[in-house]
């Protein structure tokens, strides 16, 4: 029943929160020197100047500190508290804890990253949680998405995975109302000693409403 899945979701969630929590610092050691500048790149290049951002699922703040170096306007927000005290420290901003579907603003953003981080929902799941960025998007803003590369569903190294290949994240966005694809492109993980693993990387843009006398 609904309950019961509802149940199990939340179970899910707490195992892989539970993860980052014993493994904080150690994420954040292995992670805050990574060099996305590449996808980074792609995304920005999308975005008006000084434009807002949301880091959604920031881990370690590497990405928010380079936006708000560069002058945008960010938010930054992770569902691990631990993670987002010490993504607080090293961006200097207030970085807000809270659930992926906790999302519930309306056209606030330019752009919404989410790098490496809405991965560990259910796909259903995460279909709901990319309406609520979509939502969130204002008119012609962009979606960032980054999924280990495959068609896994499922419990690896302590947390919940849903993996991803080109056709899995064209699927995705196309069926977010409002979203059509940018650009899908794969990636070599950026990690020290983790070359051999890939990434599948996407940006969806949100469709211009027509004026009336169009």
């Amino acid at each position: 029943c609904l309950r019961d899945s509802r149940r199990r979701e939340m179970a899910m969630k707490e195992e892989t929160l539970s993860y980052y929590r014993k493994n904080a610092e150690n994420f954040v050691k292995g992670t805050i020197n990574a060099d996305m500048e590449f996808n980074r790149k792609k995304f920005l290049q999308r975005l008006p100047e000084q434009g807002s951002i949301l880091d959604f699922g920031c881990g370690s703040g590497r990405d928010a500190k380079v936006f708000l170096d560069l002058g945008y306007e960010v938010e930054a927000a992770d569902g691990c508290g631990e993670l987002c005290e010490m993504a607080a420290e090293y961006t200097g901003i207030v970085v807000r804890q809270m659930d992926f579907m906790e999302l519930d603003v309306w056209e606030k953003y330019d752009g919404i990253w989410a790098c490496a981080s809405v991965l560990h929902l259910p796909y259903e799941e995460l279909r709901a949680v990319l309406a609520k960025m979509a939502a969130a998007l204002k008119e012609d803003g962009v979606i960032y998405v980054s999924f280990k590369y495959g068609e896994f569903e499922g419990w690896r190294n302590g947390r919940y995975f849903t993996d991803m290949t080109e056709d899995g994240v064209r699927r995705l966005v196309e069926e977010t109302q409002g979203m059509s694809v940018e650009e899908i492109w794969v990636t070599a993980d950026v990690r020290e000693g983790r070359g051999d693993e890939r990434w599948v990387n996407g940006v969806g843009r949100k469709g211009i409403k027509k004026k009336i006398n169009d």
